[in-house]
């Protein structure tokens, strides 16, 4: 069963339904999560609870990663 979460305002399909938490979304993503700030419905979310943040539908994820250079 396919479901929907909205990150950095836009829709994104999950075929296989929505990940659990916020680590197992980084990962369908490919995303490091040392790279990247997690803000779910305008509150920051700690590295060290991205495993028990879980997910749902209605959530607004926003997706901010560092990019290095100079």
């Amino acid at each position: 069963m396919s479901a929907v979460l909205k990150i950095n305002g836009t829709e994104k399909t999950f075929d296989e339904g929505i990940p659990s938490n916020l680590s197992e979304l980084l990962t369908a993503l490919e995303i490091d999560a040392a790279t990247v700030v997690a803000e779910i419905d305008g509150k920051i979310i700690e590295r060290k609870d991205f495993e028990k943040t879980a997910l749902n539908e209605t959530q607004s994820i926003e997706l901010i990663r560092f990019v290095g250079g100079g």
